[in-house]
């Protein structure tokens, strides 16, 4: 089966390639989750800041890590930096299971972290390469959507493996080798989409429909993306950092919270299954809509201590978002020539794990500005700097941050 990509097709196979390097973007992380409060019992001598490094110490090194790997793609043959990058991913998963140390998963922690890193600019810089026009809109929203399924779909898994052995959650890091055994067929596209896209490029010269303008970005367009997209991303990630306090204030159960937070991500994930119909509809304002949208959510969360309230309003944010994540990533490849497109798209991916390490800090630096600790006061001020936001965005609706009618 073919897949059209804009200015061909590729086959089905190698779509399923991409997709699978979408799906462990989620990842890092995520198998400590489920064993958190176990590990005080598991390793008795650990201190706070032992755990704290297991949980932070794969997202603080991704950064570095994907800001490499955007600079090496200029350099290096990306598959086989992909190759690279999943290999050591599935290392640090076969390590950790091997792990019966507290120094020993830090240090794994720290590998996991390079691994991803080295991946995480490429699951966006192949749709780049392989994707044009309406086609490419789609796919980033199929791969955020693909990425936030997994997340919730692994949660759950994780969750149960961790009460039949605390080692069994590490095992959803082993998911690398597949995409290792389907990076073959992305090399065997790569060669043909190069000659296409090299052929259609000669021949608009040719026509003079455009002209050489070789590698260059955008640097003020792409800080601009950079900053709106690290902003919606602490404006949500509150929900999944704070909520579980919240509710537990409201006395709701740790199941609860875990329900509201898969609801979240799932509405996260929509959007991408229908993204160029969301972006007909809402045109010029899509960016503000989004914004709106996580305002209503972060509302009605902090509106009223009813379950169906709180669940509607991480919907509501997390439909926000999901809208918002792919088309920054569009956006992102217009500010860019194609050799410098994955650099810039790593420094822009840089930003979402940029915002979840600061987003504590920002909450805890507010509170202490205007004098208040309560579980609700997170959202609150969320809520404020969302609809100022929200106003600026309708304001400068014809910039290129928020409008969609820009030209290739």
């Amino acid at each position: 089966m073919e897949i059209k990509t804009g200015e061909g097709t590729i086959p089905l196979v190698t779509l399923i390639g991409i997709w699978s390097i979408s799906a462990l973007n989620a990842l890092p992380g995520l198998a400590v989750s489920p064993i958190l409060g176990q590990l005080s019992q598991i390793f008795p001598h650990a201190t706070e800041l032992d755990i704290q490094m297991l949980t932070s110490l794969p997202s603080l090194l991704i950064i570095p890590f994907i800001l490499l790997s955007g600079t090496l793609t200029e350099r290096v043959n990306n598959i086989r930096l992909l190759q690279i990058g999943l290999g050591i991913f599935a290392a640090s998963g076969v390590l950790y299971l091997l792990s019966d140390r507290m120094w020993q998963l830090i240090a794994v922690s720290a590998l996991l972290g390079a691994g991803s890193g080295l991946i995480v600019p490429l699951s966006t810089g192949f749709i780049t390469r392989f994707f044009k026009g309406s086609y490419r809109v789609k796919q980033f929203g199929l791969s955020s959507a693909i990425t936030n399924i997994t997340l919730v779909i692994a949660t759950v898994i994780t969750g149960y493996l961790a009460e039949v052995d605390w080692h069994l959650p590490f095992i959803v890091y082993l998911l690398p080798i597949i995409s290792i055994f389907l990076s073959s067929y992305l090399r065997e596209a790569s060669g043909t989409t190069k000659k296409i896209s090299e052929s259609n490029r000669t021949s608009a010269i040719v026509a003079g429909k455009q002209s050489d303008t070789g590698d260059f970005i955008n640097r003020k367009r792409l800080v601009q993306l950079m900053a709106f997209y690290g902003l919606c991303t602490y404006l949500v990630i509150i929900v999944s950092f704070n909520l579980p306090f919240l509710m537990e204030e409201y006395h709701f159960s740790s199941g609860n919270s875990g329900i509201m937070i898969s609801l979240f991500f799932l509405a996260i994930m929509t959007p991408g299954l229908f993204l160029n119909q969301i972006i007909g509809w809402w045109k010029q304002r899509t960016e503000f809509y989004s914004l709106l949208c996580i305002a209503v959510g972060l509302g009605l969360i902090i509106l009223s201590r009813l379950e169906w309230w709180i669940g509607s309003g991480c919907l509501f944010a997390g439909f926000g978002y999901g809208v918002i994540q792919p088309v920054v990533y569009d956006k992102t490849t217009r500010t860019a020539s194609s050799r410098k497109v994955t650099l810039a798209l790593a420094f822009v991916m840089a930003m979402n794990y940029l915002a979840i390490l600061l987003c504590p800090f920002i909450i805890d630096w507010a509170g202490f500005i205007f004098r208040v600790h309560t579980q609700q006061f997170a959202f609150i001020f969320n809520l404020v700097v969302t609809v100022l936001a929200a106003g600026w965005a309708y304001w400068k609706r014809n910039s290129f941050v928020f409008s969609e009618n820009t030209e290739e």
